[in-house]
């Protein structure tokens, strides 16, 4: 499956993910990943942001992450 197809179905579920996400990046905090609403763009910004990484790798974290879930 493409990555923005899985990434349109988490997006369509994005509350039942929430819990994943926050496992996976814990410095993000609630408000954070309510803030995302399932935008993968949202997402790699927030955790550039909390953990002081490049985008490229964000996206990097997010791709494995995808093949997890």
């Amino acid at each position: 499956m493409a990555i923005s197809d899985k990434w349109e179905q988490i997006k369509g579920q994005w509350k039942q993910f929430t819990g994943s996400v926050r496992e996976r990046w814990g410095e993000l905090t609630d408000d954070d990943v309510a803030e995302v609403n399932g935008e993968l763009e949202q997402l790699e910004g927030k955790i550039q942001e909390r953990y002081g990484i490049a985008r490229e790798e964000a996206r990097k974290q997010i791709n494995e992450w995808l093949d997890e879930a």
